[in-house]
């Protein structure tokens, strides 16, 4: 017999077992362990188990991080030091208050769910009492906005403060053309009010940092991540470890998509899957490398519908598994994540006890003044009017072959390198040339003159803002993307 099995009880059941974390306890078998747990916590056992003694469809069993709930678990044998995780799905909503009731209009409105067993009135009820908050209301908070507030969720947070853009329209199916310069937040919420007036809507018109997360987060049954870049990522995945919240994690990058749940009272976070984020500059932004239009709502809807079944308390959610949806190829593939032992958040022994500054954790605080090389910047307005002097420079567009395309800067001597091909093409340029790299917003020109100043160029300027801020400023007839 093992006489030192470690239980963890997830934070949704610790108010049935003394509001332990862990129970150590002995036995031979998972079940036994089980059994001698419910016989110390009676309230406990009522909530893992069926009347007829087998385990409820939403409790999972871990062993070391393996799933062995199709397993005859009172055969499984544990052995000294093991650890038994139960880990069952979390239902959204206010714990220990009455169910909102449902008004005759809201029962018809949500009739196909209430005739669904795994559903009912009291899981719609559920839905109501439930406060989900979406970080971003773009790409993914589009569709992740419009099927909670028609599943009826009671309470949606939005946290934005970007305004429309019309590029943004090709994905974003929240947003019109009359949309166009308003901001996300007020169009979104007139939106979805229209959609579903039962569902109130908080919006935080304001930039998520280490300053705001927790204060917003606090208030919500579950987090969802609809995030475009990597500081803001990591950001919401510490403030869920911190405050316990589950965070729905989508991405979308060209037509691949990913999506778990991040849950570490049950599972890995986000930092046990990416310890570090990649290198800046390495993975694009769906800005500089494009997405599907319909990826987002692929993705959106996914993430929309592991967290109704967080809600409701049914199936068997993301956590600990990763799902990624490859469009080309029309295939979905799931990989098992593990928990970090050492994971600094929520690892045994967690070394981040708060949020830190996730720009420069990621690499990409703005660089200090003092830091910028003075003279390596050129505004498009100067540029137009050495241009039109007559002046001899070089433009070196950094962009891929399909955003040549769309246009390029009017110029008697413009060279077409992309910003992967620069370390190999650069014997093209001559280094007495002035020469002035740009593309399309002026981040990717700007790692180009790094690699031709290291290779001895001096002579090098960057175009502040890129294409889109000459079509601004110089050439409207130029296309913005």
């Amino acid at each position: 017999m093992a006489d030192n099995v470690t239980i963890l009880i997830p934070t949704a059941l610790r108010q049935f077992a003394g509001g332990r974390e862990e129970v150590r306890l002995a036995g031979t078998t998972v079940g036994e362990v089980l059994d001698r747990l419910t016989a110390e916590h009676a309230d406990l056992k009522k909530h893992l188990y069926k009347e007829d003694g087998q385990l409820r469809n939403f409790v999972n069993i871990y062993l070391n991080d393996e799933d062995i709930r199709y397993l005859e678990k009172t055969a499984t044998p544990v052995a000294e030091g093991d650890t038994v995780t139960i880990v069952p799905s979390i239902a959204g909503g206010a714990a220990g208050t009455a169910a909102p009731e449902l008004s005759a209009d809201e029962i018809a409105r949500y009739s196909r769910h209430l005739i669904m067993p795994e559903v009912t009135l009291a899981g719609q009820q559920k839905l109501k009492a439930a406060r989900v908050l979406l970080v971003g209301a773009g790409g993914l908070g589009a569709p992740l906005g419009l099927y909670l507030t028609a599943a009826g969720v009671g309470h949606l947070g939005i946290v934005d403060s970007d305004v429309v853009d019309s590029s943004n329209l090709q994905r974003q199916v929240t947003y019109t053309t009359e949309d166009i310069g308003t901001p996300k937040l007020e169009a979104a919420k007139r939106r979805l009010t229209a959609l579903n007036p039962y569902t109130a809507i908080t919006t935080y018109d304001t930039r998520l940092t280490s300053e705001n997360a927790l204060e917003i987060f606090q208030d919500y049954d579950i987090i969802i991540d609809g995030t475009d870049n990597f500081p803001t990522r990591y950001l919401v995945n510490d403030a869920c470890v911190l405050l316990g919240k589950p965070n729905v994690y989508g991405s979308i990058f060209r037509f691949e998509g990913q999506v778990s749940i991040f849950h570490a009272a049950a599972g890995p976070c986000y930092r046990c899957l990416y310890p570090e984020p990649p290198p800046p500059g390495l993975v694009p932004s769906c800005a500089e490398g494009g997405v599907l239009g319909v990826l987002p709502g692929i993705v959106g809807a996914l993430q929309a519908a592991e967290a109704i079944k967080l809600i409701l308390g049914i199936g068997e959610p993301l956590i600990g598994r990763l799902l990624r949806f490859d469009a080309l190829k029309m295939r979905f593939r799931e990989y098992k994540l593990r928990k970090d032992p050492d994971c600094p958040i929520c690892g045994a022994h967690p070394t981040l006890t708060g949020l830190i500054d996730y720009e420069a954790f990621c690499g990409v605080a703005p660089a200090p003044e003092a830091d910028l090389a003075a003279g390596q910047e050129i505004g498009p307005r100067e540029l137009k009017a050495r241009l039109d002097a007559g002046e001899r420079i070089v433009i070196v567009d950094v962009r891929e072959p399909h955003e040549w395309a769309l246009g390029t800067i009017d110029a008697p001597d413009v060279r077409f390198i992309p910003v992967g091909d620069v370390p190999a093409r650069m014997h093209e340029l001559d280094s007495a040339d002035e020469i002035v790299l740009q593309c399309r917003s002026g981040a990717r020109s700007a790692r180009a003159l790094g690699m031709l100043e290291g290779a001895g160029f001096r002579k090098l300027k960057n175009l502040t803002g890129g294409i889109l801020a000459w079509s601004d400023e110089v050439d409207p007839s130029l296309p913005k993307y």
